[in-house]
This record gives structure tokens, sequence and C-alpha cells, in this order.
């Protein structure tokens, strides 16, 4: 069986994170992602497209671009905009089928699920869920 592109994401994640000797360094790594994220229209920064769940403020909207699922997404914090890059790299870009087939392992491969807050791993879930719950009615639309 082939390895999908977003299993291949997380697996290079993994890889990239193990230069990192502390988690200073990581967070710091994780908040540099963060910043590289491309800008997020003013207009969608909205009730319809905020993740309830996070202590931060979180917008998440999504296109269609033939079978793909393209998320886009922005932060008011740091460490949460490096979270939404993480999850962009994994699950952006990828078929409804792809993403739902796609355990979310990164978290504990990386060690988020033991170095992040509650409210920051409650966030992280949520968001988690909002892409989920895009890939699966879209695939019940098919």
């Amino acid at each position: 069986m082939s390895t999908s592109g977003a299993e291949l994401a997380q697996q290079e994640l993994v890889e990239e994170f193990e230069i990192f000797d502390n988690w200073m360094d990581r967070y710091q790594y994780i908040i540099d992602m963060g910043k590289q994220l491309p800008d997020f229209p003013e207009e969608f920064k909205t009730d319809e497209f905020k993740i309830q769940g996070c202590q931060s403020n979180v917008w998440m909207r999504h296109e269609e671009e033939g079978d793909k699922l393209i998320f886009k997404a922005t932060s008011d914090a740091a460490i949460v905009s490096g979270l939404i890059a993480v999850l962009l790299r994994i699950y952006s870009e990828r078929s409804a089928e792809e993403i739902n087939n796609t355990e979310p392992h990164f978290m504990k491969d990386l060690g988020l699920d033991k170095h992040l807050s509650p409210t920051r791993s409650n966030g992280l879930h949520a968001m988690l869920e909002r892409i989920y719950q895009v890939a699966k009615r879209r695939e019940q639309l098919r």
C-alpha cells in the first residue's frame, strides 16, 4: 500500500522535530511555522468561520479545488498559528477520503499530547474536528 501525502507530511514533521533537543526549541519552531501562514482576509474573521473551543481566536475556512479540500486558517496567538501551520501541512490540499483515512498520530509522535497546555490541546482537537467534519460532509456528498 502506498503512503498517502498526509502520512508523508506527518513523517516529515516528526523528522524535522527530531533535530531539536528541547521543548523550548520545538515551541519556537512551531511559532516560526505559524509566522509563515498566508494572510487570512479580514472578511472571513466572522463567527461563521470561528472555531469554538479554542482559548485564543481561531478562524478556519475551506475551498474545494477538484477533489481536494484546501484549508486556510489564522489565529491571534503565535503558538496556535504554528499549530494551524502543522495541521494545514498535513491535511490541506488533500481529498476528503485521504483526510478521513489519516489518523492524527503526529500529536503523540511530536509529543504535543504531553507538552501542550490543556487549553491549547483542546483548541488543537477543535481545529482537527472541523477539518474532519468538512471532509466527512464532502465524502457524503459524493
